[in-house]
């Protein structure tokens, strides 16, 4: 190649080419600058990634210029470096003859080269480095953002589901599975031979937060696809039939929650009103639940960073025998309990803070458990309630809380409680035993007690008539509300056998989440109490015998094992738990 110069080219070249570095950098941070502040709703990424890309090509460029610096003319160089493919929204051309740039007398020969490299790569490593560390905090279009109040001291960003699908049931009509776009890193590398290093160097830079939302994002996936799976063989049991809103789908679930989901308990508080509760009386699960999490070995995890939620492990009914001041009428002591014991976990752990107790959770089957619950406000509204009381006019929130079976567990065992004969073997159309409890029974006994032979209902039992020995008698159990929404003669019906007829209003059944109840109980409104035998009746044979074996398949999601079972009443709480984490997403930005 003749070495040629074209009027002090190098100067001229020089300037150009500082000239589209700093337009690069100017047109990616006014993006990156709006990023920041955004919303994390609809972001668009392309420009920033174009300007990366354009700052990476550019370097390949800048390297060009010094082997094309002898070239016999201006325009040669300038199709070396080709504008239009460095940059869409880069600084125009027709700025490169501004007599400004011409006149500088900084840029001569005499000038030391190392000063010029220098200036050449400073505004590519400013975007480079601005829009990588933009990388991380951006957020997936697929969330809406909630920020905590101004008044709050938590960092943290919760992401739900979007308003239409408020609900994460298992019904394949219903189920609207998040999709996470895993969008902490920009996907634009310099080359192909880079990507390797860069995608190491960010595995190292994720939290163990950030590895854990990862991985429910891929859950998430993964359900989403079950509907699609073959049947599945499993020694235990995999669950099939229209008891099921979509049967696979809870079962790949189930499966997934076995191999990631933990539950870290706080240890902080003493008996008899912490880590303690009932055995052996119809608030039994409080006790059940708490004695078998803690002894777990395989959900429950010693490290508070790994875990998905956290268990407040106080029993209400230890605090209504301890706490409360009997027939005084004033939850304020129990209250005050409550909050005592958030506010000592808030300081001595980041996590109720850094999710305004979103990821936390409480379990209780006193009738009492929801007003309790407002003892501190995010617990109510933010944290998952695990209620027997799910009595909806009172707050309870099914896209959150879990209806939890009432279970009245009499011995601490279901040994002899479980089981009864088939359909055909069931000569009573319908039972009810039980005293004048709450609004709904006295209805019941006003227009059924002692009226019809196949409505066997009784205030009390004659003498020498067995309760359990009804209930296997009956086709029917008649499951009326007492003062509250909860009847441990649901999980009765159900361990006998019998298809139970839930009379209540705005009670939602244990498990919903899941378990279609239309496919194997019967729903009855108070206001059809007076037509309740018409109603019974009008159900033909073949439907019921198709209902008693469901409620029959179903039981085993009710059934309390110590230890613990597959499927039993124990993991299914644990699956609504599960289910509800893979409702949200927690990000913190500390």
């Amino acid at each position: 190649m003749t070495n040629c110069r074209w009027q002090n080219s190098d100067s001229c070249v020089l300037r150009t080419t500082v000239t589209l570095a700093w337009a690069s950098l100017f047109s990616a941070f006014p993006v990156s600058f709006s990023l920041r502040f955004a919303q994390p709703k609809e972001v668009e990424f392309s420009l920033v990634n174009s300007c990366v890309s354009c700052a990476s090509r550019g370097l390949l460029h800048i390297t060009g210029f010094f082997k094309c610096r002898h070239s016999r003319k201006m325009g040669d160089i300038l199709h070396h470096v080709s504008l239009s493919q460095l940059c869409k929204r880069g600084y125009h051309n027709s700025q490169m003859g501004s007599s400004k740039w011409r006149s500088c007398a900084w840029w001569s020969e005499e000038a030391s080269s190392t000063m010029k490299l220098t200036l050449f790569m400073l505004p590519f490593l400013v975007v480079v480095a601005f829009s990588s560390i933009k990388g991380s905090t951006v957020y997936g279009k697929d969330f809406l953002a909630s920020l905590p109040p101004s008044n709050s001291s938590s960092q943290t960003l919760l992401h739900h589901l979007s308003s239409n699908s408020t609900l994460q049931t298992l019904h394949s009509n219903q189920t609207k599975v998040v999709n996470v776009s895993l969008t902490w890193f920009n996907s634009t590398a310099m080359n192909e031979t880079d990507e390797p290093h860069r995608r190491q160097q960010q595995k190292r830079n994720l939290s163990i937060l950030d590895r854990t939302e990862a991985v429910l994002a891929h859950v998430r996936a993964v359900i989403r696809e079950a509907k699609n799976e073959n049947q599945t063989q499993d020694s235990d049991y995999v669950p099939t039939g229209p008891m099921y809103w979509n049967a696979k789908e809870f079962y790949r679930s189930y499966i997934e929650m076995e191999k990631h989901f933990k539950v870290f308990v706080y240890e902080e508080g003493d008996h008899p009103v912490f880590h303690n509760g009932p055995c052996k009386s119809i608030y039994s699960m409080e006790g059940n639940f708490i004695h078998a999490i803690e002894m777990n070995d395989h959900f429950r995890t010693r490290d508070p960073k790994k875990a998905h939620v956290f268990f407040l492990p106080f029993s209400t009914v230890m605090m209504v025998r301890f706490v409360y001041v009997r027939d005084s009428h004033d939850f304020d002591p129990i209250r005050r309990t409550i909050r005592d014991y958030i506010n000592v976990i808030a300081e001595r752990y980041p996590y109720w803070n850094r999710s305004l107790g979103y990821d936390h959770f409480m379990l209780a089957c006193h009738d009492w458990g929801p007003y309790v619950s407002v003892a501190v406000p995010y617990l109510r509204k933010n944290s998952i309630r695990v209620l027997c009381n799910a009595n909806t006019s009172e707050g309870f929130d099914p896209v959150k809380d879990v209806s939890l079976p009432e279970i009245n567990l009499q011995t601490g065992s279901i040994n002899g409680f479980v089981g009864g004969p088939p359909a055909s073997k069931r000569p009573v159309l319908a039972f009810f035993a039980g005293g004048i409890h709450g609004p709904i029974r006295p209805i019941i006994l006003e227009h059924w007690e002692n009226k019809d032979e196949d409505m066997q209902v009784h205030k009390y039992l004659p003498k020498g008539v067995s309760y359990y020995g009804m209930l296997r008698k009956s086709k029917f159990c008649l499951c009326p509300s007492g003062y509250e929404v909860a009847s441990p003669r649901l999980v009765e019906a159900i361990y006998t056998g019998c298809v139970p007829v839930l009379i209540s209003d705005h009670y939602v059944p244990p498990f919903s989440d899941v378990l279609n109840w239309k496919m194997f109980s019967v729903e009855v409104s108070v206001k059809d109490i007076p037509n309740l035998k018409n109603i019974l009746m009008s159900i033909s044979p073949r439907h019921y015998i198709r209902m008693q074996k469901r409620v029959e398949q179903i039981r085993r999601h009710f059934e309390v094992h110590s230890p613990p079972k597959r499927f039993d009443v124990f993991h299914t709480i644990l699956h609504s738990l599960w289910l509800r984490r893979l409702n949200f997403r927690v990000h913190d930005d500390q």
